[in-house]
């Protein structure tokens, strides 16, 4: 009997402890699952300031003229000359005359009728129309708009419009839920979530804005819309894809909404944006690159050009240097430095940390204003010069000095001819590549390059300094034993 009482007792203990695990389990599941967004609120919040932005462009297409139709002659005096002219074209090319649209997405930041989208939506448009949530279709003129972000900003005669909450992109994390609103391929207000999948992220070409990463659905017709956080405020301005297909593939990329309200402001006060420019062309260390630099890690920007008559020319930075601060921010990789620069005020001065032969070295420098596109472009080099050979694979032709001030090389060049198997082709140089530096030291002729060669450190990797094409870039070359 006592064993039976001792048997109830621990069935019903059993019993408790079930329904007690039980209890607890259901608890944690309804705080699972009230951790689980809910967008309806932040939708009804905020649809009424994103904008639907279509745009006309006005384009050419020449038609040729059937076959044996000939140009009538037009005498210089006839008042229907300039119309014929301009209708078929000088040599009897019909000039046919059609409309391109596009779609894209915005957001009211001001409610005087201000409103952001990404600048090639509106790029070359002759006419755009804001379609606001009540249906309204209203023109847009551009204020101003920043190719180098991707950032415009258009003014529509209203007033009294509904308009976003701004955030701090600044704050957002990895991980973190966001939603984007706009008009994919036309859909008004369509709401896709996701959350950040990586911030600071740095894209080909694009060097001043550090961009959000997200898994949110965006498709064309996305372009310019708002990113929201979870507290209603816009922390990115939805600008790219990543498609093999044209269509979303989980990969998307939003402006910084702290990078994009800081071109929105100078373009409403000065119709343009000014950047900080220092005058040096970089690229990030590899582990390979700060071991032949005698680096312990690797991290910063490598110094590949230092242009003339630049900021950086006059305060002393030099070709090989590795930039590490700027102005108390560090420079963990290439992409840092353009953003913190471009961010810095044009005439203010700023103090500057490089590695130079394994010594930290500070520069002071004033910061000019970021010169145009064109201002920026280079010139390829010419492959001519006398040929000659060495142990590394390598046949290199020297520059003359015609060529050296060409391409404004100063006293430095000698251009890759062949390369063989080798370390060079293991390095990844290539024919048709200028040597402009091998081991912290110029090059200044075949001849003095096969000298410099047979000094090198046996066994160890030495950064070479090359340029291609357009741009030069450092390559570490391990020197055979």
């Amino acid at each position: 009997m006592k064993a039976l009482a001792n048997s109830g007792r621990f069935v019903r203990l059993f019993i408790a402890a079930f329904l007690l695990g039980g209890a607890s389990m259901a608890n944690a599941l309804s705080l699972g699952e009230s951790r689980l967004p809910d967008f309806t609120e932040l939708v009804e919040q905020n649809s009424a300031a994103v904008v639907n932005i279509s745009t006309t462009q006005k384009m050419k297409h020449p038609q040729m003229m059937p076959h044996g139709f000939q140009m009538p002659d037009i005498p210089e005096d006839s008042p229907w000359g300039d119309l014929l002219r301009k209708f078929f074209g000088e040599e009897g090319e019909r000039m046919e005359e059609f409309e391109s649209q596009s779609l894209g997405s915005g957001f009211i930041v001001d409610a005087d009728g201000y409103v952001v989208t990404n600048y090639h939506v509106v790029k070359d448009a002759e006419e755009i129309i804001v379609r606001l949530s009540d249906r309204r279709e209203l023109a847009a003129e551009v204020v101003g708009g920043d190719a180098r972000s991707d950032v415009a900003l258009l003014k529509v005669k209203a007033d009294n419009l509904p308009v976003v909450k701004v955030g701090k992109s600044e704050n957002l994390k990895v991980g973190e839920w966001v939603m984007a609103i706009g008009s994919p391929f036309g859909f008004d207000h369509s709401v896709s979530v996701g959350v950040v999948s990586a911030i600071g992220r740095n894209l080909p070409s694009e060097n001043y804005v550090p961009f959000i990463q997200t898994d949110v659905a965006i498709n064309p017709g996305n372009s310019g819309g708002p990113l929201f956080n979870l507290d209603g405020e816009v922390v990115g301005i939805n600008s790219q894809i990543y498609s093999r297909t044209g269509g979303f593939m989980g990969l998307s990329f939003a402006i910084p909404v702290d990078v994009a309200m800081d071109v929105v402001q100078q373009l409403k006060t000065k119709g343009k944006v000014s950047r900080g420019w220092l005058g040096i062309l970089i690229q990030d260390v590899n582990r390979e690159l700060a071991e032949s630099f005698g680096m312990k890690q690797p991290r910063g920007a490598v110094v590949l050009r230092v242009l003339p008559d630049s900021p950086a020319t006059k305060a002393g930075f030099k070709v090989g240097d590795v930039v590490v601060d700027f102005n108390g921010k560090q420079i963990n990789r290439s992409s840092d430095l353009p953003l913190a620069v471009g961010q810095a005020a044009v005439n203010s001065k700023a103090k500057v940390t490089v590695i130079r032969e394994g010594k930290n070295k500070t520069l002071r420098v004033t910061i000019a204003e970021l010169p145009s596109e064109e201002e920026l472009s280079e010139q390829r080099p010419v492959e001519k010069g006398k040929v000659e050979s060495d142990k590394l694979g390598l046949r290199v032709e020297s520059l003359t000095a015609e060529q050296r001030k060409q391409l404004d090389l100063g006293k430095r060049g000698i251009v890759v001819r062949g390369v063989e198997a080798g370390p060079a082709r293991s390095a990844g140089i290539r024919p048709g590549d200028v040597i402009l530096m091998i081991n912290n030291q110029d090059v200044t002729s075949a001849e003095q390059f096969t000298k410099l060669v047979k000094t090198l450190p046996a066994g160890k990797s030495v950064p070479v300094l090359i340029q291609r094409g357009e741009a030069p870039v450092f390559l570490p070359l391990k020197i055979p034993e």
